[in-house]
């Protein structure tokens, strides 16, 4: 174990973070917020001393295998929300620290679900770091990390973390070199969210909440700064939402192909064409559903489907209306979307949908193989086959994942809510989408559950959003023990 170069990679994660935190402070400053100016500033400078004190740690050598990578994701992701949760809790905007913890990893993991009854009566600089946290949180951490620094070993190393920290059962380099992958994805990433704040700004929003919603749109995080949600926003608003919500869960490497004029490769891409048909087959049943009950026009009955169902599926977490008035066969509807979640590569949460093509496709060939028994026939996707280990991991992936829902529900339960409740939380953290349904819904917050429930829900979005193998394996004896180093390639 390289344990010199995991010192070295928070080190320097450490630093970043605590750069990006300046505009917070800035802004603190500027509103003569003078608590959060102080919180800002010391959590800035503890980051910057740990950062700096671990500097006598110089590792013998860059390079990293398996064990680190996955160990490097894990702790990364378990510091950052652990110092991130410091201006909530230094500022006195949030009284409890597992309240701010809470929030903090919410934000991290993109997941938008709050504890906060009252957002409006936040600071601003608050309610910046706050919505920044999606943003940050949405391509990764260390993903961020790959994109501005040299310090990953050579060759295929840092190739690792972004497979640690990736959103879906395959990743890909979009060039040669993964830095430069990294460096492309982020660009893309930022002129989205820029894109997006134009848009607001020219419809009228006001600059900060263009800023700080687009920051939560583009993580697909949810997190407003208004009690309502997006409620009080206009139609054209909520429709320049609702369209970047459905493009900021797409695979982000289809954007390259669009930049790079390959147009048939993303026609052809079978995962997108899957969450494009979804998303419009739920606005339909949905629309239908609800059309005779809605208070409005159609096109407003419309355009709440279009929303939520953008939402959801996304797992941005946002709401234009309290959807739990709806029929019970949209809360089924809107859960099943919240499972299948966005595609691989993007900021969606979920399960995603080529490990649900893949899932079927798997099942299908095993059903031939009990057919044929001498048979040969791997799964494919994109016309290409998959290969041997990743089907493997895929199934692992899904026993974890029920594993962990059924668990977390059975110990959520100790609580005494709801059923309703109860498993909504569970399925909304652990799929990093927000909002639930029952105690949990778009209107009401996690703030009810004790100090127990909000730990378990922490370890529970966490999990979710690091796909559990990172989690698994830095709890695993078997990581710390010695054993025959192989390298990833």
């Amino acid at each position: 174990m390289n344990y010199r170069m995991i010192v070295r990679t928070l080190s320097i994660t450490l630093r970043i973070v605590a750069v990006l935190m300046l505009p917070a402070l800035i802004i603190a400053l500027c509103c003569d917020e003078n608590s959060c100016s102080a919180a800002f500033a010391v959590t800035i400078a503890l980051m910057l001393i740990l950062s700096l004190s671990t500097d006598i740690f110089k590792p013998r050598k860059s390079t990293f295998y398996a064990r680190e990578g996955f160990v490097i994701t894990a702790l990364t992701w378990i510091v950052v929300s652990l110092l991130g949760t410091l201006p909530f809790y230094l500022s006195g905007s949030i009284k409890s620290y597992v309240d701010c913890l809470f929030e903090t990893i919410s934000g991290f993991t993109t997941t938008g679900a709050s504890i906060l009854s009252d957002v409006e009566s936040l600071p601003y600089s608050i309610l910046y770091w706050r919505s920044f946290t999606h943003w940050l949180g949405g391509m990764g951490v260390l993903v961020f990390l790959l994109a501005v620094s040299t310090f990953a070993g050579s060759k295929g190393d840092s190739m690792f973390i972004m497979r640690a920290e990736s959103s879906g059962p395959q990743v890909s380099k979009l060039v040669p070199r993964t830095m430069q992958t990294a460096r492309i994805l982020y660009m893309i990433y930022a002129g989205m969210t820029a894109l997006q704040a134009i848009a607001l700004l020219i419809s009228g929003m006001p600059v900060f909440d263009a800023v700080t919603l687009s920051f939560a749109t583009a993580g697909t995080g949810g997190f407003s700064i208004k009690n309502d949600s997006i409620m009080s926003y206009t139609a054209a608003q909520q429709w320049i939402l609702t369209v970047f919500m459905i493009l900021f869960g797409v695979n982000f490497g289809m954007y390259y192909l669009i930049i790079m004029r390959s147009f048939k490769r993303v026609a052809k891409d079978e995962e997108l064409r899957l969450y494009l048909l979804i998303y419009f087959i739920a606005v339909a049943l949905i629309t239908v559903i609800v059309l005779p009950s809605m208070e409005g026009t159609a096109g407003d009955s419309l355009r709440h489907a279009f929303f939520q169902v953008a939402s959801v599926f996304s797992s941005t977490g946002y709401a234009t209306l309290n959807y739990e008035l709806w029929p019970q066969v949209c809360h089924i509807l809107l859960m099943m979307l919240m499972i299948i979640g966005a595609c691989a590569g993007s900021t969606g949460g979920g399960v995603k949908c080529s490990r649900f093509i893949l899932l079927l496709r798997s099942l299908r060939v095993e059903i031939d193989r009990l057919l044929h028994p001498n048979m040969v026939r791997p799964v494919k996707m994109d016309g290409k086959a998959v290969p041997e280990d990743t089907v493997r991991l895929l199934h692992a992936y899904f026993v974890i994942y029920c594993i962990v829902a059924v668990l977390a529900t059975l110990l959520l339960s100790l609580e005494g809510f709801s059923f309703e409740t109860t498993v909504s939380s569970t399925i909304t953290c652990l799929n990093n989408v927000g909002p639930g349904f029952g105690g949990v819904g778009p209107v009401e917050n996690f703030g009810k559950f004790s100090n127990f429930g909000k730990l378990l829900l922490c370890f529970v979005m966490l999990a979710g959003r690091l796909q559990f193998f990172p989690l698994l394996i830095l709890l695993s004896p078997r990581t710390w023990t010695k054993a025959p180093k192989q390298k990833i390639n």
